[in-house]
């Protein structure tokens, strides 16, 4: 098993291997086990053999000499109608090959005279489910140090396909594609092949027909703990086109059917919101905090946050001049939850509409202050973040920064004693009391966050420049690591920030189909 882990190989659980074989049958024809050949080439113990029923047109390789002993004893087990796993193939059929490092001379002969013949080769269906492990030194299962960066393929291919290389799912690919053209592949893998950027480049070469594909939850596989699609896909190589949408059935994780969702290259797309943010990058102002970004999926949204920590990696600097900007940023990336489904989602660079609707800059405006990746603290200086003002949560002394409350209103003006950050007029907004331009709920979320500060101000021992992120850290302490706590023991904090947390959620139903609307997201 640990052997297994190093290279990101699984079992294919077997509810997903009679789906699969169901979807090359719909692509192929009910009897395309009698018209097609079938190879596994990363068969491991075949189990995504199980349920085949012609032998002589299956073969299964596998890297490892006891895969194959296994596989030996699958097959007397299905001569003897003996209890076990059973799998229907001819012996002299299972051998051992380095896919990713032999040469095609060393196959079988009647498998390579399949794939010597074009005619023939057209016939041939690769069946796989492929190792997910990835090259790199990033945390989790997937990054392994060097796995696949020692291969043929790799040195073969690393400058024609790119970053995405480093996967061994897509060196599988890659190598099928290149040297066994016009086949058939039934391949299970992750969606980056779809859509990441780093698969782009392989993108422009794979031209083909994506005939039909189907969505699961990677935790469904054996000890996968991840919460990701894996996709089931049937490439046509002999059609060739380029992927740029596919729409899927989706699957739970049980078996049942579960909606349609349609998947995206984003090849054609104006940009990344990465690319986007980055217009509003400005190093002339003062900073009064620091947006962490990172890339441009759900994957790594929880990375998304306001601090005033600048780890100068992936990090933008807040200023007056780009805080709605920056709010939009975060509210865009929060305000839809990631599940195991939308996982590898890109955000987008936004069409123009989000620039003349007053009403979703300040419900983004309004989220970002209140939302809990807004981790602004005064221990670390200035806390330019109060969205109120000192009568507003009856505060004992004068904040140390009156400048969101000023900025709500749109009274930010030049004076000679103030901060270089109040030295620019903003654009005019009127005080979230009005009827416009911000919405009942995000009026709802001031006035849930007002109830919140005005009962941390009534607190003796309370810091009168607290943040949010201070208040939650008062009332809900810490663990012996630091890590705040999820959960405070007094009661009526509690019932104000599940209320505030109500709000925000109510007000995020707001700003959902505007994500979709200014094209931060595809439908």
């Amino acid at each position: 098993q640990d052997i297994r882990e190093r290279k990101g190989s699984f079992f294919t659980p077997q509810i997903w291997v009679e789906l699969a074989q169901k979807y090359l049958a719909d692509v192929l024809g009910e009897d395309w086990q009698e018209d097609y050949y079938i190879w596994d080439c990363a068969a491991g113990t075949g189990n995504l053999l199980t349920g085949l029923t012609n032998e002589y047109h299956v073969w299964a390789s596998t890297l490892d000499k006891q895969d194959v002993d296994v596989m030996h004893e699958r097959i007397e087990s299905m001569k003897s109608n003996s209890p076990g796993g059973k799998v229907n193939l001819l012996k002299d059929h299972v051998f051992q090959f380095d896919f990713l490092n032999d040469d095609f001379s060393k196959l079988p002969k009647p498998l390579l005279n399949i794939i010597n013949d074009p005619k023939k080769r057209q016939k041939l269906v690769i069946f796989i489910n492929p190792p997910y492990a990835e090259s790199g030194t990033g945390v989790g299962r997937t990054f392994k140090r060097n796995v696949s960066t020692e291969t043929r393929t790799y040195t073969t291919y690393k400058d024609k396909v790119g970053k995405g290389i480093n996967e061994l799912y897509l060196q599988f690919l890659a190598r099928i594609y290149f040297e066994i053209p016009d086949c058939i592949i039934g391949e299970f893998s992750t969606l980056k092949v779809l859509k990441a950027p780093n698969f782009k480049k392989f993108r422009n070469l794979f031209l083909a027909k994506l005939e039909k594909s189907f969505i699961v939850p990677a935790n469904s596989f054996d000890n996968v703990k991840g919460r990701f699609p894996i996709g089931f896909k049937v490439w046509n190589c002999k059609k060739k086109e380029k992927f740029e949408s596919r729409t899927a059935e989706v699957y739970h994780k049980e078996g049942g059917f579960f909606k349609q969702k349609t998947f995206y290259s984003y090849d054609n797309e104006k940009g990344l919101i990465n690319d986007w943010l980055r217009q509003f990058f400005d190093k002339k102002s003062t900073p009064i905090g620091i947006l962490h970004n990172n890339k441009n999926d759900f994957q790594h949204n929880v990375q998304v946050r306001i601090t005033v920590e600048d780890i100068k990696d992936h990090t933008t600097p807040i200023t007056v001049k780009n805080i709605r900007e920056m709010c939009i940023y975060l509210a865009v990336r929060h305000a839809i939850k990631s599940t195991w489904l939308n996982d590898r989602d890109q955000f987008l660079f936004p069409n123009d509409g989000w620039k003349t609707d007053k009403l979703f800059q300040n419900d983004c405006l309004t989220f970002a202050l209140f939302h809990s990746q807004n981790k602004i603290s005064s221990n670390a200086g200035t806390n330019h973040w109060i969205p109120f003002s000192e009568r507003d949560v009856r505060a004992r002394e004068k904040f140390e920064s009156d400048f969101m409350s000023k900025f709500i209103a749109g009274k930010l003006k030049p004076e000679d004693d103030a901060p270089t950050i109040f030295n620019i007029v903003s654009e005019p907004v009127p005080h979230y009391g009005t009827p416009h331009p911000f919405s009942d709920e995000a009026k709802a979320v001031f006035d849930a966050g007002r109830e919140l500060w005005t009962y941390f101000h009534a607190q003796p021992d309370c810091n009168v420049n607290a943040s949010l992120y201070d208040i939650r850290a008062y009332f809900q302490g810490r663990n012996e690591s630091g890590k705040m706590n999820n959960i405070s023991i007094d009661e009526i904090y509690t019932k104000l920030i599940e209320n505030l947390r109500d709000t925000i959620e109510i007000l995020s139903q707001n700003i959902e189909p505007k994500v979709y609307k200014y094209g931060f997201l595809k439908a």
